[in-house]
């Protein structure tokens, strides 16, 4: 009887393991895309959560208590954004941000910003910015 439920805790102890690691997987492998990219596959993409990268766009950022909305682009596509939370102190128009949410209708329901460092913010601050070293041609 005793071999028996150390068997069932075993299989039980397994189990967990195993869901934990498919869903930590499942976690670190969210899709990514450009606003562009998005766009046009936004019928296969469906209500499906992945990170969506571009620019915002200035005079669409609009803040409404914790919630902001804007827009941004990328290639000449606009998405607009319905973000929930209180974006980054870095976060303004005209810089590269990645987000991190689903498609809801329109508009993209973001509940993440990661603000990109461009290559003028890097040129200006090295020290703050850890980057791999560029490729020369």
């Amino acid at each position: 009887m005793a071999r028996r439920r150390l068997i069932v805790a075993g299989v039980v102890v397994l189990a967990a393991l195993g869901f934990l690691v498919v869903r930590g997987l499942g976690n670190a492998t969210l899709y990514f895309r450009t606003a562009d990219e998005a766009v046009a596959q936004q019928h296969t993409l469906g209500g499906r959560r992945f990170r969506i990268e571009g620019t915002v766009v200035g005079g669409t950022v609009h803040q409404a208590g914790s919630d902001v909305a804007f827009d941004i682009e990328s290639k000449g596509v606009h998405v607009p954004v319905l973000h929930r939370g209180d974006p980054p102190e870095l976060f303004k128009p005209g810089i590269p941000v990645v987000l991190e949410g689903h498609f809801q209708g329109a508009h993209f329901d973001s509940d993440r910003i990661m603000v990109k460092h461009s290559e003028d913010y890097i040129a200006k601050h090295p020290t703050r910015v850890t980057t791999a070293p560029a490729a020369q041609p």
